[in-house]
């Protein structure tokens, strides 16, 4: 459970403070009271959730900046006096990662490398958490969830960028984080694991959620690739909700907590494509009509799910909200967006209703 008062005043720097996640993770900072320097390049999509929310007014500053280029990363954080360093910037989507292999590579490897480079110069972090992806295990398409001992791996550029920054995590930590030095105390630096995201306010190409709502507010048929692939779907704010809780006992209690950790849903919810489309099409009073997409498609996992134990019985961290009302709460924000509401507000009462559920 996320202590608001732990946050009060606490200096954040937050990377990829423009994207999906990014956004609603810099909303919940701010109402928290906490002091967050974001970090990132300008929003991938028109709309976007950082815009529509107008962040850039609410965020103490945001620097609109490639974290490729290491040096305007470093000054940004030295800068910021942040304890707290959370690395949400990358390049996140597998199909993507296939049409641009280099810059996926580039910003999710090196991007990583530069991230914690930056750490090691700025002599107020104590806290740090790299956000990376449930994609990053080696997939064996097994009925079981992974643990976070599993083997990384990764087919697709994507997966496999993402399993070479837990390499790099894990690098850092034991080469020059973990321990006391000449310039420094250490510092407590983990990995957090999470996929399958969904939210209101995401507007990503080749997304199952945003192209579902596309399709349904334009009175389309859905498109879908793979209407059997399993994924442990979950609402934005479910693993947001790990990445803050693990956050505080990083901070509090150091090092004792610095690896990787599992954030995903209970196995209820890890369900195929197609009982998404249906579920999500029924609440919204919609056909639940989709068609294949016909064209050739780059490999994608038919199955994965996380075993989220660790989670579970060391932060006491667990789902909130369940798929149906994951889905719910989509399509509330969808509706309040056609209405033109301040989804400003709209955000920070969803927020409100998770934590106090």
């Amino acid at each position: 459970m996320v202590n608001p008062l732990f946050w009060k005043d606490k200096k954040v720097f937050l990377t990829g403070h423009t994207g999906f996640k990014g956004s609603w993770l810099s909303l919940w900072l701010h109402a928290m009271g906490a002091q967050v320097t974001g970090y990132a390049l300008q929003p991938a999509t028109t709309p976007n959730l950082y815009e529509l929310c107008n962040l850039n007014t609410f965020i103490h500053k945001s620097i609109i900046a490639d974290i490729r280029d290491i040096h305007t990363l470093t000054q940004a954080m030295q800068q910021s006096k942040a304890e707290i360093v959370i690395h949400m910037a990358a390049q996140p989507l597998v199909r993507e990662s296939y049409n641009n292999p280099v810059d996926t590579y580039s910003i999710n490897v090196m991007g990583t490398v530069n991230v914690l480079e930056s750490v090691r110069q700025s002599p107020d972090v104590t806290t740090v958490i790299n956000v990376t992806t449930d994609k990053c295990y080696e997939n064996k398409e097994w009925a079981w969830g992974y643990r976070e001992n599993e083997p990384l791996g990764g087919y697709d550029p994507y997966s496999s960028s993402k399993a070479c920054s837990e390499l790099i995590t894990s690098a850092y930590r034991d080469s020059f984080l973990h321990h006391a030095s000449t310039n420094r105390a250490p510092v407590a630096i983990a990995s957090a694991r999470a996929g399958n995201v969904i939210g209101g306010g995401d507007w990503a190409i080749d997304r199952l959620i945003p192209d579902c709502v596309r399709s349904i507010l334009a009175n389309e048929t859905i498109k879908i690739r793979s209407p059997h692939s399993i994924r442990p779907w979950q609402h934005v704010l479910e693993p947001l909700n790990g990445y803050l809780t693990l956050a505080e006992k990083l901070y509090t209690e150091g090092t004792a907590y610095a690896s990787a950790w599992n954030f995903g849903p209970h196995d209820t919810d890890v369900k195929p494509v197609k009982w998404i489309v249906n579920e999500l099409c029924n609440q919204w009073g919609q056909e639940s009509g989709y068609e294949l997409e016909v064209t050739p498609q780059p490999h994608e996992a038919q199955y994965l799910k996380l075993d989220c134990s660790k989670a579970n019985s060391l932060l006491h961290w667990y789902p909130k909200w369940n798929l149906q009302k994951a889905l719910q709460k989509i399509i509330e924000w969808n509706l309040a967006y056609t209405a033109n509401k301040n989804m400003y507000d709209v955000c920070l009462k969803q927020i409100e209703e998770f934590q106090n559920h």
